[in-house]
């Protein structure tokens, strides 16, 4: 096996993805490639499997056992002149075989093949194939020097001699079958792209996707280190669990590249998370130095794509990667309303074949992959790195909605209609740029776009008592203390300069044209669960520009990325209008055992919390806001113009007529509107449980009721939740009950009439379910008006 993981050396341009692993070859070391090898035996396996008959008998009589009746156990003839074991080299002479001479072992002739006379030609040539996987993993298992991979190609070697024996199809038997987690790598990176990059422009997101595509097709031809060279490595690295993912790989992906008589599956496809661990870091290393070195070699078009983007990409993966709460290695990623998963679409797939590194990228795209998320201080990768204490803003990159916001949005709109409208969306063109002055646009506004031209920077720094003295660092936090001192007047500046230096407390510094113009001085308490905000200030000359709000929101990524979820401060009289508009109010979700006496008490101060939510991407939330609100624009737009009909006008008010109910009036049915039930809202959540519960009885116990008892099946109704996006059932709802989910009345009703919508969707109207659907539904709203919970 390979020496160490990774790109096998002589390989083209870090490309050449192609080149793939190394194949198990002859003499232990790295083989000739698994694509080398791979052809060399279908070469082979063709020129076999045009041979005459009797030659393909004779090949076959070798691994067959003997059929004369009786008690010989033979099970393969064998030559009278043995060849050498093990082979000496690749290249030996065939043995020449002669099933006319007696076996050497049980004197028989021509008996090993008495079975395969009336066998059909597509079943002998299939034989064929696994003969010579057969031969080709028995000299593999000679020439490899490693325990461990040795042990698995014997195994394989006798998997394959048996089902020649047996005439039977190869079957791995493990404890657990393909895909081995979930899930997969293949889905994370999807995940990852959705989570990280949604908000991108067309051109920029394809480049991303290409970029992804990229890194699964290194996965899925990449070498894994054997096991002893991964304890060499790391010794105290979980070697059990990095063995038996090194097995699986060997058996379902490395191996049958070459032995195509076994099945094979792709590595970012059955393999998820842990195996992405445990050679993520040493790929990524290995890609990046080899790009380095062989960058004279890439067309000019593609430098800077692999030697500034894909980097990047690869350090963004990285943290998902590693983060012990990243959504995107969760299940129920893309999660929508309760009881309801919406089919994630596939962003990028695995490329089946070989591909150069940088394949397919338009050469004059260019494409900043922070685009906007991450300060610009990034890009001095030496400006904090003396200082631990003193650590770079690595803020959050922004996050996608489509988690949370996007099913919202989406509702019953048909998908057809919602890519279409996201068509028009993405394409930056078709936004309406927001003037600066306009009162519409978002107080930050102008603050992001200066981050993304480099104007401003964001840096969260420290002081620290032993590490040596950072003197950037220093002199930005003499700027802190300065700016708090002048615009907190109130405040003693020993106070001041006391927290702004005190190595528990950090700051998010405002850097603006290498000087501090603003900042938030706070403290964190993990254990806690909470960080209080000490000092929060701009200087006066730059202020009404969004630096106050843009400060925030970074502020409020730091802490997600540290799991930090809660805000405590104390705002005096002039601060209390600036902390309501970022999110903070009086309202203390903290609970006060958790945080007395870990707090400073001002004097006349109004201590004010703020809870943050995980999933928003707080520097681009407006931004996001901004696109659905146009997405939300066109909508209505192409609703409009599908209705827009003139209606002659009501006449019957000159007959006396004083009024008419609101659906009569022509054409108004056709906008949408809908009556309104109207009905008592029960307030007390006991009354409210107890109606719901005897209404959901009635109608679980009704005839019409069977088809909607329990989940549908995937296996009774096949592409069922490719058709209904958020499916319902009388059990769901009655889980849903018990949990107390039901906290008003709209929501039973509304996933009551989920059940029959889905129903009326999925089935056609002359079907049983379909009638059953209707009548039921009727059953339903005569029970929930003999409740009172809507008017008769």
């Amino acid at each position: 096996m390979a020496d160490s993981a990774g790109i096998q050396q002589g390989s083209p341009a870090i490309g050449a993805v192609g080149s793939a692993p190394a194949a198990p070859g002859p003499g232990g070391a790295e083989g000739s490639g698994a694509a080398g090898g791979s052809a060399r035996i279908c070469v082979k396996k063709a020129q076999l499997r045009s041979s005459p008959l009797p030659k393909k008998l004779e090949k076959l009589g070798v691994y067959s056992s003997c059929k004369v009746e009786g008690a010989c156990k033979c099970n393969g003839w064998k030559s009278q002149n043995p060849p050498p074991t093990p082979p000496r080299s690749e290249q030996q002479q065939p043995v020449i075989v002669n099933l006319q001479e007696p076996c050497r072992s049980c004197s028989h002739t021509l008996d090993h093949v008495t079975h395969l006379e009336h066998v059909p030609e597509d079943e002998i040539n299939r034989l064929l194939g696994i003969v010579l996987d057969v031969e080709y993993l028995y000299t593999c298992v000679h020439k490899e020097e490693d325990a461990d991979t040795k042990q698995v190609y014997f195994s394989l070697f006798k998997l394959l001699r048996k089902s020649i024996l047996q005439m039977g199809k190869p079957t791995l038997e493990s404890q657990e079958s393909p895909p081995f987690e979930r899930p997969s790598i293949e889905q994370g990176v999807n995940n990852f792209v959705q989570y990280k990059f949604s908000h991108l422009p067309s051109k920029e997101h394809q480049t991303i996707v290409e970029l992804a595509k990229m890194f699964l097709n290194q996965i899925n031809y990449w070498q894994l280190e054997t096991p002893s060279q991964r304890r060499q490595r790391l010794p105290n690295d979980d070697t059990a669990g990095y063995k038996a993912n090194y097995t699986r790989w060997l058996c379902y992906c490395n191996v049958p590249q070459f032995c195509d008589s076994l099945p094979r599956y792709e590595t970012t496809q059955i393999f998820g998370r842990t195996l992405l661990r445990s050679v993520f870091t040493v790929m990524r290393k290995q890609l990046l130095e080899q790009a380095r070195q062989e960058k004279d070699k890439l067309p000019p078009e593609k430098r800077t794509l692999i030697l500034t983007h894909f980097p990047k990409f690869l350090s963004m993966l990285e943290e998902e990667v590693y983060s012990h709460c990243s959504p995107i290695w969760r299940n129920d990623f893309f999660t929508g309303v309760p009881g309801g998963q919406i089919p994630v679409h596939t962003v990028v797939s695995a490329p089946p074949d070989a591909r150069p590194l940088y394949y397919s990228i338009s050469p004059a795209l260019s494409v900043d992959i922070s685009s906007g998320a991450v300060s610009p201080a990034k890009k001095a990768s030496t400006v904090l790195e003396p200082c631990p204490v003193g650590e770079k803003r690595k803020l959050m990159e922004p996050l996608s909605q489509e988690e949370n916001k996007r099913p919202r949005v989406m509702g019953d709109i048909p998908m057809e209609l919602i890519n279409e409208v996201m068509a028009t969306i993405t394409d930056p063109t078709a936004i309406p740029e927001t003037s600066l002055l306009s009162a519409h646009s978002a107080r930050d506004e102008a603050a992001r776009l200066e981050e993304r031209r480099g104007v401003i920077e964001f840096h969260v720094i420290g002081n620290s008592l032993n590490q040596k003295p950072n003197k950037r660092i220093l002199m930005w936090l003499v700027g802190l203390q300065n700016v708090f001192s002048h615009q907190l007047p109130r405040m003693p500046k020993e106070y001041i300069t006391r927290l702004v230096f005190d190595p528990k407390h950090k700051t998010l510094s405002l850097i603006k044209d290498g000087r501090v113009i603003g900042g938030i001085c706070f403290r964190m308490f993990p254990s806690q669960g909470f960080t209080e905000i000490v000092f929060c200030a701009v200087t006066s000359n730059e202020q009404v520009k969004g630096y106050g709000t843009h400060l925030m929101n970074h502020l409020k990524e730091y802490h997600i990325k540290h799991h930090i979820l809660n805000f405590l401060t104390y705002a005096d009289e002039y601060a209390i209008g600036y902390f309501k508009k970022q999110g903070f109010s009086k309202d203390i979700k903290v609970p006060k055992a958790k945080y007395v006496g870990y707090i400073k008490d001002y004097e006349g101060a109004t201590l004010m919390g703020c809870e943050l939510n995980p999933s928003i991407p707080y520097t681009e939330f407006s931004v996001i806001i901004k696109k659905q609100k146009e997405i939300i624009k066109k909508l209505i737009e192409r609703k409009q113009m599908q209705i827009r009909k003139v209606y002659p006008g009501l006449s019957c008010f000159k007959d006396g007529v004083r009024q008419i109910p609101i659906e009569n009036i022509p054409g108004i049915r056709e906008t949408g509107w809908k009556p309104l039930c109207k009905g008592k809202e029960i307030k007390d959540p006991e009354q409210l449980y107890v109606a719901l519960k005897n209404i959901l009885q009635y109608v679980k116990s009704h005839q019409n009721a069977w088809p909607f008892m329990e989940p549908v099946k995937k296996t009774e109704a096949p592409g069922y939740y490719q058709v209904i996006r958020f499916p319902m059932d009388l059990k769901t709802m009655s889980e849903r009950l018990k949990s107390r989910y039901y906290t008003t009345r709209k929501l039973f009703m509304a996933d009551m009439q989920r059940v029959f919508t889905n129903c009326r969707e999925y089935n056609p109207p002359e079907s049983e379910y379909y009638k059953c659907a209707n009548l039921l539904e009727k059953f339903f709203y005569t029970k929930i008006k003999e409740a009172g919970l809507i008017d008769k």
